[in-house]
């Protein structure tokens, strides 16, 4: 096996693609999912979880639930036109999970397995910050601990999805956004500028479904074909396809060649008209008189640029040539 790695997510459409392809990969060692509220509540996510765990054949694979709310702020939204209201795009047809979440929280879980393997793990963050908040509360140490963190979201010079410059995932929970992205892990961002020019085509997923028929690649069908068709209506009509940050997360730990990337300090700000914009400190020369920017302030590494085709290439790959992990094989 290659990369360890943890999936931290709220899982609809586009985590649901990252998670199938992260069982198709050899070089990908899943050892847990961990949940969050996000664009559904954590109790949906981690039924979405346990179901596509389920539909895989995986029942084996940890589904750890986590934060139900943000770090400070009091609400968050969901829009269940995006995703349907289970996140999955209203699934007719709903298949009993064959398992429960673990009795860990996903803060713990993180904590513990960092903890088993020292050096060793990749965090996948496909969701808002919080598990990784709190987990970085009950183990200061978890920067030196976890090999990686790879964080989908925020935004350096893209347009917001939220905001006009607010990326969704930050925007949800922008406390615990900065504290991750100020705390000393070497993470990168993969933000709107990559994850926007690289969308998985419906037409993929419709071609796995059709090669591959069974009740895994129907359910992904069905949740992309909704989530796709949202994106092409606010798009005025593009070509349907489905945004896969959680993916490109993979993507980055499998082949970190197709991206090109910037080191800086990353801010977020936590409140106000800009709130959940990620803030990219580009001239480390200039002294700033604003607090904030000190040099003791970690930087990180943002993704500016990525290989959209190489990336689908990777992708096509990998579930239509290798095979997407089911339950009835």
């Amino acid at each position: 096996m290659g990369h360890k790695i943890i999936i931290d997510c709220d899982p609809g459409a586009d985590d649901a693609l990252a998670l199938y392809f992260a069982l198709s990969q050899p070089d990908l060692d899943l050892l847990a999912v961990t949940t969050t509220f996000g664009h559904l509540t954590v109790a949906q996510a981690t039924r979405n979880a346990l179901l596509l765990c389920t539909l895989a054949g995986r029942t084996d694979l940890p589904v750890c639930s986590g934060v139900a709310t943000p770090t400070r702020k009091p609400t968050w939204w969901h829009d269940p036109e995006a995703s349907g209201a289970d996140g999955l795009g209203d699934l007719p047809r709903r298949p009993t999970e064959a398992h429960g979440p673990d009795e860990r929280s996903a803060a713990r879980c993180i904590v513990e397995l960092a903890q088993a393997y020292p050096g060793q793990l990749s965090l996948v963050c496909a969701g808002p910050l919080g598990n990784v908040a709190q987990a970085l509360r009950l183990e200061p140490q978890l920067p030196e601990l976890l090999a990686q963190v790879v964080v989908a979201g925020g935004s350096v010079a893209a347009p917001g999805d939220v905001s006009p410059v607010a990326e969704a995932n930050f925007w949800h929970d922008p406390h615990a956004a900065d504290l991750v992205l100020t705390a000393g892990f070497k993470l990168t961002m993969l933000g709107l500028d990559v994850t926007q020019a690289a969308p998985l085509p419906l037409a993929l997923i419709e071609r796995l479904a059709a090669q591959r028929p069974n009740p895994a690649t129907e359910t992904l069908l069905h949740a992309t074909r909704q989530h796709a068709g949202y994106q092409a209506r606010l798009a005025h009509g593009t070509v349907p396809a489905c945004p896969a940050p959680g993916l490109l997360g993979l993507a980055w730990l499998l082949q970190p060649d197709l991206f090109k990337t910037e080191s800086g300090r990353v801010r977020v700000v936590p409140d106000g008209l800009a709130e959940g914009q990620s803030i990219m400190d580009r001239r480390e020369h200039v002294p700033y008189p604003q607090p904030g920017w000190e040099t003791r302030i970690p930087k990180i590494q943002a993704a500016l640029a990525v290989d959209a085709a190489a990336c689908l290439a990777l992708v096509e790959r990998s579930l239509l040539a290798k095979g997407l992990p089911s339950a009835t094989g």
